[in-house]
């Protein structure tokens, strides 16, 4: 890696570490300083390795930086001096340095650590979601404001309302007892799901963007899976979800940067190995006596790695959205089974039930429905897909759904 590129790919791989290792030693109370001592170690990266080169091992180096950064910090600023100095010092010999640990296994504790102190009921989802990208991804505000559809100023607000919301609350960075872990991990599960979301279903335009936001997602989900007592059934379930779903990122786009819907995608680009990474931890997800949302969709999306039209494949996965819905209604869940029961009922069956949901505002009930309506009544495939046109929101659906109609005026 030349030296422009390697600043860049470091922060986002050793950002979040320095953060969560400060974190952890300082408190939560301070994440705000943590950052700061972080930034300041890449600004001098920044600022050195241009004129004196590359040191022998990036890493290291700036592990180096951020320690002498962060003894500095707490010899000279007053709030570490008043505030956590007397508990540092109480914690090691008089005399004897603060020693920051950026082991490799600290290092993944304080990151799990963190996970499970940002997902606290009480902080808005989207404002876990954005302190995981910031502080566990090593996402900039510029970034996180691209996949929220959002700006600077909104995003800085709502990261400073959770920041403020760990440090009133005195949230600790620990692990919780395994006694309690099953209770605490569902809303760390939903945080990471959302993320993924955030990245599969997201309307910004940056492909590069969307899909880091969801290899970030697997990244700590994976973590999850590392650690002994959170290797749990739902765990992997997620876990199968996301691998199933990312398998198929480079057949969703086609050259152009269009999108290709599923029945047109290129199967030989489907990536085989995440496909079977995903069948084997949703085996692992099938060893406890509980079921998921997570072993439902993870299931759902195991069949659509099959590409061929089947009638097995169609009423496995209508019995799966028929399990999921009982569980949990969703909306889009119920939509998504309305395309499965037209495989296997025909479509007059599944519009019917699809215009029960009345999604008025959205997009993709008005394209399913033209779908559905294409073989059966064109005029009203039309007018459905000329719906839709109004509501989408990203050039690529507005192109696809602009094809379509198209292609029934033609015809």
């Amino acid at each position: 890696m030349q030296q422009p590129e390697i600043i860049p790919h470091l922060f986002r791989t050793e950002f979040r570490k320095i953060t969560a290792v400060l974190c952890k030693r300082f408190g939560m109370e301070n994440v705000n300083i943590a950052e700061d001592i972080a930034s300041e170690t890449f600004l001098s990266a920044l600022e050195t390795w241009p004129y004196k080169g590359l040191p022998e091992n990036p890493t290291a180096w700036l592990y180096t930086v951020a320690k002498n950064k962060a003894k500095n910090m707490l010899a000279r600023n007053e709030v570490f001096h008043n505030k956590i100095t007397p508990f540092v010092q109480a914690e090691r010999p008089e005399g004897q340095e603060p020693e920051i640990d950026l082991s490799p296994e600290n290092i993944a504790d304080s990151q799990l650590q963190m996970l499970f102190a940002i997902c606290l009921p009480s902080i808005p989802p989207e404002a876990q979601i954005g302190l995981a990208l910031r502080i566990l991804c090593g996402f900039g505000i510029d970034e996180i404001a691209t996949a929220f559809l959002s700006n600077k100023e909104t995003i800085n607000k709502r990261l400073y309302r959770a920041k403020e919301k760990l440090r009133t609350e005195k949230v600790a960075m620990e692990f919780p007892p395994e006694s309690e872990v099953a209770g605490r991990l569902q809303p760390v599960l939903t945080t990471l799901y959302l993320l993924f979301n955030e990245g599969y279903y997201s309307e910004s335009s940056d492909e590069v963007l969307r899909n880091d936001l969801c290899l970030e997602a697997m990244r700590l989900t994976q973590m999850l899976v590392a650690y002994p007592p959170t290797n749990l059934p739902d765990v992997n379930a997620l876990l199968a979800l996301m691998c199933f779903h990312a398998s198929r990122f480079d057949a969703r786009r086609n050259n152009n940067g269009e999108m290709v819907l599923y029945h047109n995608q290129d199967e030989s680009l489907w990536n085989q190995e995440l496909i079977s990474k995903g069948v084997w931890h949703l085996r692992k997800a099938s060893t406890g006596d509980k079921l998921s949302k997570y072993h439902f969709e993870a299931s759902i999306a195991y069949w659509h790695t099959i590409k061929e039209d089947t009638a097995e494949k169609w009423e496995n996965i209508l019995q799966l959205f028929n399990q999921l819905l009982m569980m949990e209604y969703s909306p889009i869940a119920a939509l998504n089974r309305t395309y499965a029961l037209s495989k296997v009922r025909g479509n007059e069956a599944a519009i019917m039930e699809a215009e029960k949901l009345q999604l008025n505002n959205n997009q993709y009930y008005f394209t399913l429905l033209g779908e559905l309506y294409k073989s059966i009544d064109p005029q009203k495939a039309l007018e459905n897909l000329q719906q839709a046109l109004k509501l989408a929101k990203t050039q690529a659906d507005k192109q696809l759904i602009q094809e379509r109609i198209d292609y029934l005026a033609s015809h």
